[in-house]
């Protein structure tokens, strides 16, 4: 059975790009273009692991983590960015809320995108 991993970014590029890197791999995955459509789907689907980015116009990634978590404490979120420094506060507040996640550094090239996907879902 293949894992399924969920992007939430609301650049069409990156939704593309993670879908064509991850054709014909071990994954499935499903993309959403803004953090409420990503939450839809995470409560109506089970997905391993969530590539959530952090800078999105509306509700940004923290504010989507939290959401997240009130409903599902167990999926594994990484959230992906370039701009951590920008939101450094609120991601300190969310870790000290106990809101779990990791941080992935843009940019990642194809190559280190599966392997560190492989490596977290254990493929």
């Amino acid at each position: 059975m293949k894992k399924k991993v969920l992007v939430i970014d609301d650049e069409k590029a990156i939704r593309k790009s993670f879908a064509l890197t991850f054709e014909g791999s071990k994954c499935e995955v499903e993309t959403a273009e803004s953090g409420m459509e990503g939450i839809e789907k995470l409560k109506k689907d089970p997905f391993d692991l969530v590539f959530l980015d952090l800078k999105m116009p509306k509700m940004d990634g923290v504010e989507t983590l939290r959401h997240i978590r009130e409903f599902n404490q167990t999926v594994l979120v990484y959230i992906f960015t370039a701009f951590h420094r920008d939101f450094f506060i609120e991601l300190e507040k969310a870790a000290s809320m106990g809101l779990a996640f990791e941080i992935v550094q843009k940019p990642l090239d194809s190559e280190q995108l599966l392997k560190l996907v492989y490596s977290i879902l254990n493929v």
